[in-house]
């Protein structure tokens, strides 16, 4: 007989929100912690930043969202849904396949509404420390939160805690000769909303990835120069070159930077600018837990964790969902859910501690061995085909459809070759087609 366990959610947000529904579905006992007034997590747009535009003062009040006004998606609609969940067009809404952030707002509200999350969800409900609530797993998890505008915290035992708190939303910056001395503005792109403070500036931006590029065409509306600081490698040297715009130009990596707000490349040019802006990504930050050094965060590896999601000595009382990147969130963050759901009612077995851990470490080797650095532990790619195939057949989901992975490689192709172009160069027809007449295999 499956059993039924108390499980606490950390976050609302894309993963929050599914991990929430498989284990409702598995009969669960469920309860979301949210600290917003709404779900969505980083897609619920908020147009104020922080304190500290640089996201680094610890007393700053934090932001969660990271999204800037302009943005779209960079995956298409059919890449953006859950398994058996389609992100469809709606007739009152954003009709184009690659939608702005409003329309996957209103998705999730959709989702939410259709699987009756809200009535799982504690709103403004912090979480302030997570921590094992006796001298082992088996005793289950003490959570302690507060309702905002309060000081007293609630304590509420769990016998099992998913953490799906996400992880871009505390900035990680570029290290910088000089950095120390540069009197001017600086931000990360965490704060970045608007373009209007930029009109008639020199802007350096840090990175080129789709933040980067993105707020680079958005600034570069109203800026006077716009200038591209970016590590070269092979595959960037014809997207960079096509990104040629009349105002925005590409140089290496930031040589040094002077109090008077002189910018020096690699490259041997150099500019003075008005502002610098940080598009350099995100740290993994999970402050609330405390497993007494059983996991910790050490650049950018949050370990050591079986599969990305169980802690090898605390399974499966204690999982993640979405850590991982570099492939779409959506599908991922589902299979992780229903894996964990099925772990925790029984249907399904891991490995034992020995065996999970033997596992970790011979993931670490491999990543040693072909001179992948610890910060991309949790990069998929290139073997998010093989992660999603054994997260699938071990969650009991059945086969995967062989079109998501044609639509990803198209897009990777896509934007090698022009960049953010592709979103309004796509081929909608064709792909439609290819989803609608696979979409019916599916199942719960």
């Amino acid at each position: 007989m499956a059993r039924s366990v108390k499980v606490a959610v950390i976050g609302a947000g894309v993963s929050g929100l599914v991990a929430a529904r498989e284990l409702q579905r598995e009969g669960h006992r469920v309860v979301v912690f949210e600290k917003n007034h709404r779900i969505g997590g980083t897609w619920a747009y908020d147009p104020r930043t922080e304190s500290d535009p640089l996201g680094v003062d610890p007393n700053r009040e934090i932001i969660h969202s990271s999204l800037y006004l302009s943005m779209r998606t960079n995956l298409p609609r059919q890449l953006m849904g859950y398994l058996d969940y389609p992100f469809v067009k709606r007739e009152t809404g954003d009709q184009r396949t690659f939608p702005g952030h409003e329309e996957v707002l209103r998705f999730l509200d959709g989702f939410v509404e259709e699987f009756g999350i809200h009535e799982l969800t504690r709103f403004e409900s912090e979480v302030a420390r997570v921590a094992l609530a006796g001298e082992g797993k088996e005793e289950g998890w003490s959570v302690e939160w507060r309702r905002r505008g309060s000081e007293s915290l609630t304590r509420e035992t769990f016998e099992a805690v998913v953490v799906c708190s996400g992880h871009s939303t505390v900035p990680k910056l570029a290290e910088i000769p000089g950095i120390e001395h540069w009197r001017r503005y600086q931000m990360h792109s965490h704060n970045y909303r608007v373009p209007d403070p930029f009109k008639g500036q020199v802007v350096v931006m840090i990175g080129l990835g789709p933040s980067g590029f993105d707020i680079s065409k958005d600034i570069g509306k109203v800026a006077t120069e716009v200038h591209i600081a970016v590590r070269m490698n092979p595959m960037l040297k014809n997207v960079v070159k096509l990104q040629d715009f009349q105002n925005i130009s590409h140089h290496s990596t930031i040589k040094c930077v002077y109090e008077d707000g002189l910018v020096a490349f690699e490259d041997g040019s150099s500019v003075y600018a008005d502002s610098i802006i940080h598009c350099t990504g995100y740290k993994y930050h999970i402050p609330f837990l405390e497993t007494k050094g059983i996991v910790n965060v050490e650049d950018d590896r949050v370990g050591p964790l079986y599969k990305h999601v169980f802690p090898p000595s605390l399974a499966p009382s204690l999982s993640f969902v979405g850590l991982t990147s570099h492939d779409p969130a959506f599908h991922i963050f589902e299979l992780q859910s229903k894996w964990i759901a099925k772990v925790l009612s029984g249907k399904v077995a891991l490995p034992s501690t020995q065996e999970m851990m033997d596992s970790v470490q011979n993931f670490y080797e491999f990543l040693e061995q072909n001179q992948i650095s610890k910060h991309h532990t949790h990069f998929l790619r290139p073997h998010q085909v093989d992660y999603k195939y054994w997260l699938a057949e071990e969650s009991g989901f059945g086969a995967l459809e062989e079109w998501r992975e044609e639509m990803f490689s198209e897009i990777i192709k896509k934007f090698l070759e022009m960049q953010r172009f592709y979103i309004d160069h796509w081929d909608d027809a064709y792909w439609d087609s290819i989803s609608r007449s696979s979409s019916s295999s599916l199942k719960p």
